[in-house]
């Protein structure tokens, strides 16, 4: 599986419109198609470089395996249009967080996962509650990393 966005490219420079910065609105997603027995896809952001801890801006998961790109501005709250859930994000919301960082420049890792089977998780399941019941279920997976550093 390959991830892309038209937002920006590949360890490229995340727009401010996707940040705290600008509109705070998740960007245009794509991703390839994920193996055949895939039954739902998953897909997590998160920020390593963040003082003290690995930062997570953004939990998805259920989404149908037929999923093959979200929208610019999914909206927060439980259920993501067409199907998929949202979990909640360090900022304690049911939504996109956009980067927002303290200093220097920070890497966003967006992870889209092919599952072989829907998670058994409610709306507002944390990072690792969605990343425990993947564990031995992933078939593919590709990932998509965004720079930025607040002027």
């Amino acid at each position: 599986m390959k991830l892309t966005s038209k937002a920006f490219d590949n360890n490229g420079t995340i727009p401010p419109k996707f940040t705290c910065d600008g509109e705070d609105i998740s960007p245009t997603l794509s991703w390839s198609e994920p193996p055949a027995s895939t039954k739902s896809l998953a897909l997590i952001c998160d920020d390593p470089d963040a003082p003290g801890k690995t930062w997570v801006h953004w939990v998805v998961y259920n989404l149908p395996p037929s999923t093959r790109s979200l929208p610019e501005a999914i909206p927060g709250g439980s259920n993501i249009p067409d199907g998929g859930l949202q979990g909640i994000n360090d900022f304690r919301k049911l939504s996109y967080g956009g980067p927002c960082p303290p200093g220097g420049t920070h890497r966003y890792f967006f992870k889209v996962y092919a599952l072989d089977r829907m998670l058994d998780l409610k709306s507002g399941a944390t990072k690792a509650e969605v990343e425990a019941a993947m564990k031995g279920h992933i078939l593919a997976e590709a990932q998509l990393i965004g720079r930025y550093r607040r002027q």
